[in-house]
C-alpha cells in the first residue's frame, strides 16, 4: 500500500520545500504513526529555512513534535490504535519528523496521550510548553517558592515558550514581569497573567557586572546579553532557567553574580530530556497549565503553510503558540 502523503521536507541543504514521504523511506524506527497534528517551534523555524545546525542528515521531514494514532507496531509497548505524542529527541534533526501524515518512529520517543488532552492541544503545548514547564520544575527545584517577595521574569515573553511560561508561572500564583519588544503585545501579556510589562531594550545592552536586584527567579528565552543581563540583577540564590538563543550564543557576563550572589544559571534540554522526566512535566501540565488560556494564544494552520510560517516565527512576527493540522 503507498502511504505517500504530503511533507515538508529538506531533500538537501537549504530550504525545506512542500514535497511528498512515506515511512518506508526510513528504516529506524519500530512503530508507525498516523500523525493528525504538529506544532510551530522557533527550532522549526531554523530548519524549515535551512539555518545551519539543526538538519544534520537528508532527506528529512521537519516537524520536531507530532501526535497522532499507532497504525502499526514492532514494539510491545505500543498497539495499532493507541494515541500517541513525540516532541524532541531526533525528530527534524537526525530522523524523519512531524510534518507528514505517516512517520514511523523509534517507540521509546513516544508518550501516551494525556487523557485529558486531545492532540490539537497536545501540540498546542508541544515542544515550547514542554520547555517551559522544564523551566518552571527547575525553578522550583532551585529554590523558587510561593513567597518569593520578588516578581519571576519571562524573558521573550510573547513566544511559545514565554507565553506557556507566563501562564504556568502566573497559575501557580507568582508575580510576572513579562519582557517583549513589541509593545503592542501589553495587552496579550496582561492576559496571561503578566503583572508587569517591560520593554526589551531595558536588558538588551551592555549592563553593570552586577546590579541591582530585580528578581526572585526567571526564565530566559533569548540568551546573549539579555541573559547577562538577567544574572546581573536576580536576588540573592535565584534560580535563572535558560532555554533559548534567539539573542545569539554568547554570554558576555562575569562570575560575580555567581560567587557573590550565589544565582543559579540552570541549562533547559527539552530535546534529550530522558522519559521519566518528560512524563512529570506533562503531568504537571496537565494539572497546571490553564487549558482555556491556551486555546486563546493558539491558532491552527495547514501543513501548506509551514514554509511561510518558518519565515515568520524567525521574524518574530509569531505570537503565542502554532498548530499545524497535518491532514488539512
Amino acid at each position: 500500500m503507498d502511504t505517500s502523503s504530503p511533507a515538508v521536507v529538506c531533500e538537501e541543504k537549504g530550504p525545506a520545500h512542500l514535497g511528498t514521504w512515506s515511512p518506508d523511506r526510513t528504516t529506524e524506527g519500530d512503530v508507525v504513526v498516523d500523525v493528525s497534528h504538529s506544532s510551530l517551534n522557533y527550532k522549526d523555524g531554523l530548519a524549515v529555512t535551512g539555518s545551519p545546525g539543526v538538519v544534520s542528515r537528508y532527506p528529512l521531514v521537519c516537524g520536531i513534535d507530532l501526535a497522532g494514532t499507532v497504525a502499526s507496531s514492532d514494539s510491545e509497548r505500543w498497539q495499532p490504535g493507541d494515541e500517541v505524542i513525540a516532541t524532541g529527541f531526533g525528530l527534524s534533526m537526525t530522523h524523519p519528523g512531524g510534518y507528514t501524515a505517516h512517520q514511523r518512529v523509534p517507540a521509546e520517543w513516544l508518550l501516551p496521550l494525556p487523557a485529558t488532552l486531545s492532540a490539537s492541544r497536545a501540540m498546542a503545548i508541544g515542544t515550547a510548553g514542554l520547555t517551559a514547564m522544564l523551566a518552571v520544575l527547575a525553578l522550583e527545584e532551585g529554590g523558587l517558592t510561593p513567597d518569593a517577595t520578588r516578581p519571576v521574569l519571562v524573558t521573550g515573553a510573547a513566544g511559545g515558550v514565554g507565553s506557556v511560561a507566563v501562564m504556568l508561572l502566573a497559575e501557580l500564583g507568582y508575580q510576572v514581569t513579562a519582557s517583549t519588544g513589541r509593545p503592542e503585545n501589553a495587552e496579550y501579556l496582561t492576559s496571561l497573567g503578566a503583572t508587569e510589562i517591560i520593554d526589551r531594550a531595558e536588558l538588551s545592552e551592555p549592563g553593570r557586572p552586577l546590579g541591582k536586584p530585580r528578581w526572585s527567579a526567571a526564565v530566559d528565552v533569548v540568551g546573549g546579553q539579555t541573559l547577562a543581563n538577567v544574572l546581573a540583577t536576580a536576588d540573592q540564590a535565584a534560580p535563572v532557567a535558560a532555554c533559548g538563543l534567539a539573542g545569539g550564543p554568547e554570554l558576555p557576563t562575569t562570575v560575580l553574580p555567581f560567587i557573590l550572589r550565589g544565582v543559579k544559571l540552570i541549562g533547559i534540554d527539552s530535546v534529550e530530556c530522558p522519559v521519566p522526566r518528560r512524563v512529570v512535566a506533562w503531568e504537571r501540565l496537565t494539572r497546571d497549565l490553564p487549558l482555556e488560556a491556551l486555546d486563546r494564544i493558539t491558532t491552527t494552520e495547514p501543513l501548506g503553510r509551514v514554509p511561510d510560517l518558518a519565515r515568520e516565527i524567525l521574524a518574530g512576527k509569531v505570537r503565542g503558540r502554532v498548530v499545524i493540522d497535518v491532514g488539512a
